[in-house]
């Protein structure tokens, strides 16, 4: 197993490429858990549900035409857009997944940040169907 160093983000939402702004990505993909249990029975018995997906993202603010704030603000409610996250760049291979979607933008904060640090825009873009997974 080779370990990375996570240098090179590749971060598409719609048809605008934000990766030279990306500072951190948390991708969460899960399952329902439905409980199946009856009885007679001395232990509980499960089955798998719908998955559902988000990403959190934190990214470095920039206020230019185009760029991180021009991009998200009137995504906030909007209807849903096409994300594409790479770990590695953005050619696609084995060692290079694409996780990709529908999202909508559930959360952006367009100003976090302290006098004398980086003004960042966390956000949180919620999965609309299913995440895929493309390896070539």
């Amino acid at each position: 197993m080779a370990e990375l160093v996570y240098k090179d983000p590749y971060l598409m939402i719609g048809s605008d490429d934000l990766s030279k702004y990306v500072r951190q990505v948390t991708i969460s993909y899960a399952a329902e858990i439905k409980d199946t249990t009856a009885g007679p029975t001395t232990a509980r018995t499960k089955i798998a549900g719908l998955t559902d997906w988000s990403v959190s993202i934190e990214l470095n603010q920039d206020y230019d035409a185009g760029a991180v704030d021009d991009v998200l603000f009137d995504l906030v409610g909007a209807e849903e857009f096409d994300v594409k996250i790479n770990p590695k760049g953005a050619v696609t291979g084995a060692d290079n997944p694409q996780f990709s979607g529908k999202g909508l933008l559930a959360d952006y904060q367009p100003l976090a940040g302290s006098i004398g640090e980086v003004i960042t825009a966390p956000i949180t873009i919620e999965g609309s169907g299913v995440l895929a997974r493309a390896r070539s």
